[in-house]
């Protein structure tokens, strides 16, 4: 899902630099807002957590394979602005010391998986999690869909810029990268939930998006 250099015409690349940039000066500025003080380490960790799984693949199908992306943990965690800063950070590193995706496509790069796949994940993780009764399954299957969905949307953005440049045509393109991604994301969903089964068990205060159901009113006794 990293696009290296030469595959991108130079408007989509700026397109996609642009984009980005606004997203990030946003992110930045409303960091401190909503960011809370105990959820600074947290941010650091999540970065290094993200950064270490993407490096790790797993077999798909038919010799592809795919790795672990993300984005719905780190908005999930952290909100989905302070997700896109745990997404700058890692793919500039893998960008300038790993060659891990083009310096000319980086911009499109953090716009498909930090934005596409990790904003466009928690708006659907906000959906799923509103629609359904509160509870730690519901939050948990919430990111699931999610944590699926975001490497469907990621690959399938990068699949539509691919076709926008001129590189490989829609109809070729975006099917083979949806349908690979979505077995792809089916291991994004265990591994989420696996994570987030872990936190809340461990230490639910610093899950930015949880919040403890409230409990039922104990039954008053009417007297005989």
């Amino acid at each position: 899902m990293h696009i290296p250099d030469g595959f991108l015409s130079a408007p989509v690349a700026v397109a996609g630099y642009g984009l980005s940039a606004a997203v990030l000066a946003l992110a930045v500025r409303r960091s401190s807002r909503t960011l809370e003080e105990r959820q600074v380490p947290l941010l650091g960790v999540t970065t290094a957590f993200v950064f270490a799984a993407q490096m790790l693949n797993f077999p798909v199908a038919m010799g592809t394979s795919g790795h672990y992306l993300g984005a719905v943990l780190a908005a999930v965690l952290l909100g989905p602005l302070n997700g896109c800063l745990v997404f700058a950070a890692v793919l500039v590193i893998q960008c300038l010391l790993f060659a891990d995706g083009g310096l000319t496509a980086l911009g499109v790069n953090m716009l498909n998986m930090g934005v596409a796949g990790g904003v466009g994940g928690y708006a659907l993780f906000r959906l799923v999690k509103g629609l359904l009764p509160e509870s730690r399954r519901t939050f948990l299957f919430a990111a699931a869909l999610a944590s699926w969905f975001s490497v469907v949307a990621a690959a399938s953005a990068c699949a539509v810029e691919l076709a926008l440049s001129g590189t490989v045509p829609m109809g070729m393109v975006l099917p083979a990268m949806a349908g690979v991604h979505a077995l792809i994301g089916i291991g994004e969903a265990l591994i989420t939930v696996a994570t987030l089964s872990v936190i809340l068990a461990a230490r639910p205060d610093v899950v930015g998006e949880w919040r403890m159901p409230a409990a039922s009113p104990p039954a008053t006794e009417t007297p005989s």
